[in-house]
């Protein structure tokens, strides 16, 4: 019994890892000044975004492109600017991300 708990435990570190890393990502390229992932900010809460994009099998690449280029217009009139700070695999880890939040 012991082994499956330390087995259990060392398989949800393994799959929040990837989760954690982003939000450090996130944090980095300075997503989280306007955003949040409960709650709006400046911007939309990535719970929120998720939600929209949900079952979009496109859906990570129109939110990379956000990122990268900025948008206007989806939220409301504040427009969010592009991050010129993300390449495109950051943006599309970002996304990827951001889809996986719950």
């Amino acid at each position: 019994m012991k082994k499956f708990a330390l087995l259990a435990a060392a398989a949800a570190a393994l799959v929040a890892a990837p989760a954690f890393a982003n939000q450090e990502l996130a944090q980095k390229k300075s997503c989280l000044a306007c955003h949040a992932t409960d709650k709006k900010l400046v911007g939309p809460a990535y719970k929120d975004v998720a939600a929209k994009y949900a079952g979009q099998k496109d859906a990570v690449a129109k939110l990379a492109e956000k990122i990268q280029k900025g948008s206007t217009g989806v939220w409301g009139q504040v427009p969010m600017p592009a991050n010129p700070q993300v390449n495109a695999e950051e943006a599309k880890q970002l996304a990827t991300w951001v889809m996986s939040i719950k």
